[in-house]
């Protein structure tokens, strides 16, 4: 499965932020700071919903600086 996570950061993090994703998340494929709305995007894959699920709340939701974010899963 594929996923899209579109990340909100506090000002001035978005870089610390995206450079412990990809320490810390090996199924991410992608994961770049961005101007826009969001601060940065993640594409992840993952074999099950399940383990998106845990990425999405227990490694990214976890991280203090990001306030906000939004996932899309690939049909």
């Amino acid at each position: 499965m594929k996923a899209y996570i579109l990340i909100q950061t506090k000002p001035g993090t978005s870089e610390e932020v995206v450079k412990g994703i990809k320490e810390r998340v090996k199924e991410a494929t992608s994961v770049d700071s961005v101007y826009g709305r969001f601060d940065a995007i993640v594409v992840i894959e993952a074999p099950n919903i399940d383990r998106i699920n845990e990425i999405v709340y227990k490694v990214v939701g976890k991280d203090i600086n990001i306030v906000h974010t939004e996932t899309s899963i690939t049909l």
